[in-house]
Protein backbone atom coordinates (compact mmCIF):
# COMPACT_ATOMS: atom_id res chain seq x y z
CA UNK A 1 0.00 0.00 0.00
CA UNK A 2 1.26 3.49 -0.49
CA UNK A 3 2.97 5.26 2.32
CA UNK A 4 0.53 8.15 3.04
CA UNK A 5 1.65 12.18 4.13
CA UNK A 6 -1.42 12.53 6.57
CA UNK A 7 -2.93 10.18 9.03
CA UNK A 8 -6.04 11.04 10.69
CA UNK A 9 -6.28 9.45 14.11
CA UNK A 10 -10.10 9.35 16.01
CA UNK A 11 -10.96 8.85 19.53
CA UNK A 12 -13.50 7.03 20.16
CA UNK A 13 -12.82 5.50 23.10
CA UNK A 14 -14.79 7.59 26.02
CA UNK A 15 -17.23 6.12 28.24
CA UNK A 16 -19.93 8.92 27.65
CA UNK A 17 -21.81 8.14 30.56
CA UNK A 18 -23.54 11.56 30.89
CA UNK A 19 -25.54 9.92 27.86
CA UNK A 20 -27.31 7.65 30.61
CA UNK A 21 -28.67 4.48 29.14
CA UNK A 22 -27.86 5.20 25.28
CA UNK A 23 -24.16 4.44 26.45
CA UNK A 24 -24.85 1.75 28.56
CA UNK A 25 -24.04 -0.89 25.69
CA UNK A 26 -23.36 1.20 23.86
CA UNK A 27 -20.32 3.47 22.72
CA UNK A 28 -20.83 7.34 22.67
CA UNK A 29 -20.01 7.47 18.66
CA UNK A 30 -21.91 5.18 17.90
CA UNK A 31 -25.02 6.72 19.37
CA UNK A 32 -28.12 7.48 17.03
CA UNK A 33 -28.66 10.99 15.66
CA UNK A 34 -30.33 13.60 13.34
CA UNK A 35 -33.00 10.55 12.13
CA UNK A 36 -30.70 8.55 9.81
CA UNK A 37 -27.18 8.75 11.46
CA UNK A 38 -24.27 8.33 14.42
CA UNK A 39 -22.09 11.11 15.77
CA UNK A 40 -19.47 9.18 14.26
CA UNK A 41 -20.38 9.71 10.65
CA UNK A 42 -19.25 13.12 10.86
CA UNK A 43 -16.08 12.82 11.71
CA UNK A 44 -15.96 10.10 9.14
CA UNK A 45 -17.16 12.14 6.41
CA UNK A 46 -15.14 15.42 7.21
CA UNK A 47 -12.11 13.12 7.11
CA UNK A 48 -13.27 11.90 3.75
CA UNK A 49 -14.42 14.95 1.78
CA UNK A 50 -11.09 16.14 2.79
CA UNK A 51 -9.52 13.38 0.80
CA UNK A 52 -7.68 11.88 3.96
CA UNK A 53 -7.65 8.10 2.79
CA UNK A 54 -5.96 6.63 5.92
CA UNK A 55 -7.47 6.80 9.43
CA UNK A 56 -7.00 4.92 12.72
CA UNK A 57 -9.97 4.43 15.39
CA UNK A 58 -8.91 4.30 18.94
CA UNK A 59 -12.27 2.93 20.55
CA UNK A 60 -12.76 1.06 23.87
CA UNK A 61 -15.59 0.76 26.02
CA UNK A 62 -18.52 -0.70 25.06
CA UNK A 63 -17.36 -0.63 21.29
CA UNK A 64 -18.76 -3.36 20.28
CA UNK A 65 -21.52 -2.15 17.87
CA UNK A 66 -19.13 0.58 17.39
CA UNK A 67 -16.44 -1.63 15.78
CA UNK A 68 -19.08 -3.71 13.78
CA UNK A 69 -20.33 -0.39 12.73
CA UNK A 70 -17.02 1.39 11.14
CA UNK A 71 -16.06 -2.08 9.82
CA UNK A 72 -13.85 -1.36 6.78
CA UNK A 73 -14.78 2.60 6.60
CA UNK A 74 -16.59 1.76 3.08
CA UNK A 75 -19.68 3.56 4.48
CA UNK A 76 -17.51 6.67 3.77
CA UNK A 77 -15.16 5.66 1.42
CA UNK A 78 -11.96 5.20 3.15
CA UNK A 79 -11.04 1.55 2.51
CA UNK A 80 -9.75 0.02 -1.06
CA UNK A 81 -6.41 -0.37 -2.49
CA UNK A 82 -4.91 3.21 -1.86
CA UNK A 83 -7.08 3.57 1.83
CA UNK A 84 -7.21 2.24 4.87
CA UNK A 85 -9.30 2.21 7.76
CA UNK A 86 -7.92 0.58 10.67
CA UNK A 87 -9.73 0.08 14.46
CA UNK A 88 -7.02 0.61 16.97
CA UNK A 89 -8.11 -1.05 20.47
CA UNK A 90 -5.94 -1.00 23.38
CA UNK A 91 -2.63 -3.17 23.50
CA UNK A 92 -3.59 -6.62 24.44
CA UNK A 93 -0.52 -8.06 27.09
CA UNK A 94 -0.11 -11.16 29.01
CA UNK A 95 -2.02 -9.37 31.93
CA UNK A 96 -5.15 -8.39 29.91
CA UNK A 97 -5.99 -4.61 28.13
CA UNK A 98 -3.88 -2.38 28.58
CA UNK A 99 -6.36 0.32 28.30
CA UNK A 100 -5.59 3.52 26.87
CA UNK A 101 -4.84 6.25 29.58
CA UNK A 102 -5.49 9.74 28.27
CA UNK A 103 -5.82 11.14 24.84
CA UNK A 104 -2.07 11.31 24.45
CA UNK A 105 -1.69 7.49 25.44
CA UNK A 106 -4.02 6.21 23.01
CA UNK A 107 -1.62 7.88 20.91
CA UNK A 108 1.20 6.39 22.52
CA UNK A 109 0.23 3.34 22.28
CA UNK A 110 -0.16 3.12 18.60
CA UNK A 111 2.82 4.86 17.02
CA UNK A 112 4.06 1.16 15.64
CA UNK A 113 0.95 1.55 13.53
CA UNK A 114 2.06 5.48 12.65
CA UNK A 115 5.54 4.20 12.49
CA UNK A 116 4.33 2.00 9.42
CA UNK A 117 2.77 4.93 7.45
CA UNK A 118 5.02 7.58 7.76
CA UNK A 119 3.21 10.33 8.30
CA UNK A 120 4.46 13.72 7.94
CA UNK A 121 1.86 14.80 9.53
CA UNK A 122 -1.08 13.37 12.08
CA UNK A 123 -4.29 15.00 12.46
CA UNK A 124 -5.93 14.03 15.98
CA UNK A 125 -9.68 14.51 16.24
CA UNK A 126 -12.26 13.25 18.26
CA UNK A 127 -15.24 10.96 17.48
CA UNK A 128 -18.24 12.31 19.09
CA UNK A 129 -18.63 16.02 18.03
CA UNK A 130 -21.15 17.31 15.42
CA UNK A 131 -19.75 19.49 12.70
CA UNK A 132 -18.14 19.98 9.29
CA UNK A 133 -14.79 20.99 8.23
CA UNK A 134 -12.48 20.72 5.52
CA UNK A 135 -9.44 19.44 6.97
CA UNK A 136 -7.52 20.82 4.01
CA UNK A 137 -7.74 24.12 4.99
CA UNK A 138 -6.62 23.60 8.18
CA UNK A 139 -3.55 21.62 6.61
CA UNK A 140 -3.34 24.72 4.35
CA UNK A 141 -3.04 26.67 7.42
CA UNK A 142 -0.48 24.77 9.02
CA UNK A 143 1.70 24.89 6.17
CA UNK A 144 1.71 28.76 5.59
CA UNK A 145 2.69 29.22 8.89
CA UNK A 146 5.54 26.42 9.00
CA UNK A 147 3.82 25.57 12.22
CA UNK A 148 4.74 22.80 14.56
CA UNK A 149 1.77 22.16 15.62
CA UNK A 150 -1.63 23.42 14.80
CA UNK A 151 -5.11 23.76 16.57
CA UNK A 152 -8.41 24.19 15.48
CA UNK A 153 -10.42 26.94 17.49
CA UNK A 154 -13.85 28.94 17.83
CA UNK A 155 -14.88 31.66 19.46
CA UNK A 156 -17.76 30.56 22.25
CA UNK A 157 -19.44 33.21 25.37
CA UNK A 158 -17.90 33.72 27.92
CA UNK A 159 -20.11 31.69 30.01
CA UNK A 160 -18.94 28.18 28.32
CA UNK A 161 -15.27 29.19 28.05
CA UNK A 162 -14.81 27.44 31.71
CA UNK A 163 -15.80 24.43 30.08
CA UNK A 164 -12.78 24.48 27.19
CA UNK A 165 -9.63 24.63 27.24
CA UNK A 166 -9.05 28.26 26.30
CA UNK A 167 -6.36 30.07 24.23
CA UNK A 168 -4.60 33.25 24.15
CA UNK A 169 -3.02 34.09 20.81
CA UNK A 170 -0.75 36.59 19.22
CA UNK A 171 -1.34 39.35 15.86
CA UNK A 172 -0.29 36.13 13.84
CA UNK A 173 -2.22 34.07 15.78
CA UNK A 174 0.51 32.26 17.05
CA UNK A 175 -0.41 30.34 20.68
CA UNK A 176 0.65 32.26 23.69
CA UNK A 177 -1.17 30.68 26.20
CA UNK A 178 -3.40 27.11 26.98
CA UNK A 179 -5.15 26.93 29.85
CA UNK A 180 -7.65 23.45 29.93
CA UNK A 181 -10.95 24.88 31.93
CA UNK A 182 -10.08 27.80 33.63
CA UNK A 183 -12.34 29.35 36.84
CA UNK A 184 -11.84 32.19 35.14
CA UNK A 185 -11.37 32.35 31.33
CA UNK A 186 -8.84 35.53 29.56
CA UNK A 187 -10.09 34.79 26.53
CA UNK A 188 -13.06 33.08 24.51
CA UNK A 189 -11.16 31.18 21.75
CA UNK A 190 -11.62 27.82 22.91
CA UNK A 191 -10.05 24.76 21.36
CA UNK A 192 -12.05 22.26 19.66
CA UNK A 193 -9.91 19.01 20.19
CA UNK A 194 -8.70 19.27 16.86
CA UNK A 195 -4.82 18.97 16.91
CA UNK A 196 -2.67 18.63 13.48
CA UNK A 197 1.05 17.50 14.65
CA UNK A 198 4.31 17.13 12.35
CA UNK A 199 4.59 13.74 13.53
CA UNK A 200 8.23 13.34 14.52
CA UNK A 201 7.46 16.62 16.95
CA UNK A 202 4.42 14.10 18.41
CA UNK A 203 6.78 11.02 18.54
CA UNK A 204 9.44 12.77 20.54
CA UNK A 205 6.86 13.73 22.73
CA UNK A 206 4.37 11.42 23.39
CA UNK A 207 7.45 9.43 23.76
CA UNK A 208 9.01 11.62 26.71
CA UNK A 209 5.25 12.11 28.47
CA UNK A 210 5.25 7.92 28.39
CA UNK A 211 7.94 8.11 30.83
CA UNK A 212 6.50 10.45 33.16
CA UNK A 213 3.48 10.62 35.61
CA UNK A 214 1.26 12.17 33.99
CA UNK A 215 -2.61 12.46 32.85
CA UNK A 216 -1.61 11.47 29.52
CA UNK A 217 -3.77 14.09 27.90
CA UNK A 218 -3.21 16.10 24.94
CA UNK A 219 -5.04 19.83 26.31
CA UNK A 220 -3.25 18.93 30.45
CA UNK A 221 0.00 17.97 29.13
CA UNK A 222 1.00 17.77 25.57
CA UNK A 223 -0.26 21.42 24.38
CA UNK A 224 1.37 22.96 27.51
CA UNK A 225 4.74 21.28 27.42
CA UNK A 226 5.08 21.99 23.79
CA UNK A 227 4.38 25.90 24.65
CA UNK A 228 6.81 25.60 27.33
CA UNK A 229 9.67 24.52 25.28
CA UNK A 230 8.59 27.24 22.45
CA UNK A 231 7.43 25.25 19.54
CA UNK A 232 5.49 27.01 17.10
CA UNK A 233 1.91 26.56 17.97
CA UNK A 234 -0.79 27.87 16.19
CA UNK A 235 -4.81 27.98 15.54
CA UNK A 236 -7.12 27.56 12.63
CA UNK A 237 -10.01 29.36 13.07
CA UNK A 238 -13.56 27.33 12.69
CA UNK A 239 -16.32 29.86 12.16
CA UNK A 240 -19.03 27.05 11.66
CA UNK A 241 -21.22 24.70 13.53
CA UNK A 242 -19.51 22.68 15.92
CA UNK A 243 -21.45 20.70 18.85
CA UNK A 244 -20.34 18.32 21.71
CA UNK A 245 -23.14 16.02 23.18
CA UNK A 246 -22.15 15.10 25.66
CA UNK A 247 -24.82 15.04 27.45
CA UNK A 248 -29.18 13.93 26.93
CA UNK A 249 -29.86 17.59 26.87
CA UNK A 250 -27.58 18.46 24.29
CA UNK A 251 -27.80 15.97 21.98
CA UNK A 252 -31.61 16.66 22.60
CA UNK A 253 -30.55 20.47 20.87
CA UNK A 254 -28.01 19.04 18.87
CA UNK A 255 -31.36 17.21 16.81
CA UNK A 256 -33.23 20.05 17.25
CA UNK A 257 -30.99 22.69 15.49
CA UNK A 258 -31.20 20.18 12.55
CA UNK A 259 -35.11 21.26 12.30
CA UNK A 260 -34.68 24.92 12.56
CA UNK A 261 -36.08 27.72 9.86
CA UNK A 262 -32.17 28.66 9.57
CA UNK A 263 -30.45 25.20 10.62
CA UNK A 264 -27.05 26.35 11.83
CA UNK A 265 -25.92 22.79 10.13
CA UNK A 266 -26.52 21.99 6.50
CA UNK A 267 -27.16 18.40 5.83
CA UNK A 268 -28.58 19.01 2.40
CA UNK A 269 -26.41 21.13 0.30
CA UNK A 270 -23.98 19.65 -2.59
CA UNK A 271 -21.18 20.00 -0.95
CA UNK A 272 -19.56 18.62 2.49
CA UNK A 273 -22.22 15.18 2.49
CA UNK A 274 -22.25 13.51 5.67
CA UNK A 275 -22.02 9.82 4.65
CA UNK A 276 -24.15 6.94 7.10
CA UNK A 277 -25.28 3.28 6.93
CA UNK A 278 -28.00 2.35 4.29
CA UNK A 279 -30.41 0.72 7.04
CA UNK A 280 -32.10 -1.07 3.32
CA UNK A 281 -35.87 0.02 4.95
CA UNK A 282 -38.96 0.20 3.13
CA UNK A 283 -40.29 3.02 1.80
CA UNK A 284 -41.83 5.62 4.23
CA UNK A 285 -45.15 5.95 4.79
CA UNK A 286 -47.66 8.93 5.36
CA UNK A 287 -50.76 7.74 6.75
CA UNK A 288 -54.65 9.69 5.68
CA UNK A 289 -54.99 11.30 9.02
CA UNK A 290 -51.24 12.16 9.50
CA UNK A 291 -50.04 15.61 10.35
CA UNK A 292 -46.20 16.17 10.13
CA UNK A 293 -44.58 19.91 10.13
CA UNK A 294 -40.77 20.77 10.74
CA UNK A 295 -39.88 17.52 11.24
CA UNK A 296 -37.40 14.97 9.87
CA UNK A 297 -38.73 12.01 8.81
CA UNK A 298 -36.23 8.64 7.91
CA UNK A 299 -37.42 5.91 5.47
CA UNK A 300 -38.92 3.01 6.63
CA UNK A 301 -40.81 5.12 9.14
CA UNK A 302 -44.83 5.00 9.24
CA UNK A 303 -46.92 8.04 10.72
CA UNK A 304 -50.39 7.92 11.12
CA UNK A 305 -50.29 10.31 13.82
CA UNK A 306 -49.01 13.72 14.60
CA UNK A 307 -45.72 14.78 14.54
CA UNK A 308 -44.54 18.58 15.16
CA UNK A 309 -40.24 19.70 15.21
CA UNK A 310 -39.10 16.45 16.00
CA UNK A 311 -36.51 13.92 14.22
CA UNK A 312 -37.98 10.35 13.39
CA UNK A 313 -35.86 7.54 13.08
CA UNK A 314 -35.88 4.53 10.46
CA UNK A 315 -38.77 2.28 11.12
CA UNK A 316 -40.62 3.73 13.24
CA UNK A 317 -44.07 3.18 13.98
CA UNK A 318 -46.42 6.73 14.78
CA UNK A 319 -49.68 5.24 15.29
CA UNK A 320 -53.33 6.82 14.75
CA UNK A 321 -53.91 9.47 17.36
CA UNK A 322 -50.74 9.87 18.68
CA UNK A 323 -48.99 13.09 19.14
CA UNK A 324 -44.70 13.32 19.71
CA UNK A 325 -43.94 17.02 19.31
CA UNK A 326 -40.13 18.91 19.98
CA UNK A 327 -38.88 14.96 20.49
CA UNK A 328 -36.58 12.33 19.14
CA UNK A 329 -37.48 8.93 18.29
CA UNK A 330 -34.48 6.72 17.41
CA UNK A 331 -35.05 3.62 14.85
CA UNK A 332 -37.76 1.01 15.40
CA UNK A 333 -39.59 2.04 17.50
CA UNK A 334 -43.47 2.34 17.98
CA UNK A 335 -45.40 4.63 19.01
CA UNK A 336 -49.02 3.50 20.09
CA UNK A 337 -52.38 4.76 19.67
CA UNK A 338 -53.27 8.11 21.62
CA UNK A 339 -49.87 8.58 23.39
CA UNK A 340 -48.73 12.22 23.89
CA UNK A 341 -44.98 12.69 23.63
CA UNK A 342 -43.05 15.83 24.47
CA UNK A 343 -39.41 17.14 24.92
CA UNK A 344 -37.88 13.58 25.35
CA UNK A 345 -35.48 11.69 23.38
CA UNK A 346 -36.99 7.65 23.21
CA UNK A 347 -34.05 4.83 22.94
CA UNK A 348 -34.26 2.27 19.89
CA UNK A 349 -36.29 -0.68 19.69
CA UNK A 350 -39.20 0.38 22.51
CA UNK A 351 -42.62 -0.01 22.47
CA UNK A 352 -44.37 3.23 24.19
CA UNK A 353 -47.49 3.00 25.42
CA UNK A 354 -48.07 5.68 28.39
CA UNK A 355 -47.05 9.47 27.44
CA UNK A 356 -44.38 11.50 28.77
CA UNK A 357 -44.24 15.16 28.87
CA UNK A 358 -41.17 16.26 29.26
CA UNK A 359 -39.42 19.99 30.21
CA UNK A 360 -37.21 22.13 27.31
CA UNK A 361 -34.46 22.71 29.88
CA UNK A 362 -34.83 19.27 31.32
CA UNK A 363 -35.15 16.72 28.48
CA UNK A 364 -36.96 13.38 29.70
CA UNK A 365 -35.11 10.29 28.20
CA UNK A 366 -36.99 6.97 27.79
CA UNK A 367 -35.07 3.99 26.81
CA UNK A 368 -34.30 0.59 28.15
Amino acid sequence: MKRSKIVAMILAGGKGTRLESLTRKNAKPAVFYGAKYRIIDFVLSNVANSNINTVGIMTQYESTKLNTYIGNGSKWGIDGNRSLTSILPPMQTEDGANWYKGTADAIYQNLDWLDELNPDLVLILSGDHIYKMNFQEMISTHRSNNADVTIAALNVNIDEARRFGILEVDESDRIVSFVEKPKHPKSTLASMGIYLFNYKLLKDELKSDAKQDTDHDFGKNIIPNLLRKNKKLYIHRFEGYWKDVGTIQSLWEANMDLIKGDSPINLFGPTGKVFSEDTHSTPQYIGPNASISSSLINQGAKIYGTVANSVIFNDVIIEDGAVVKDSVVMPATVIRKNTKLKNVIVGPELDIKSSFIGDENDITLINK
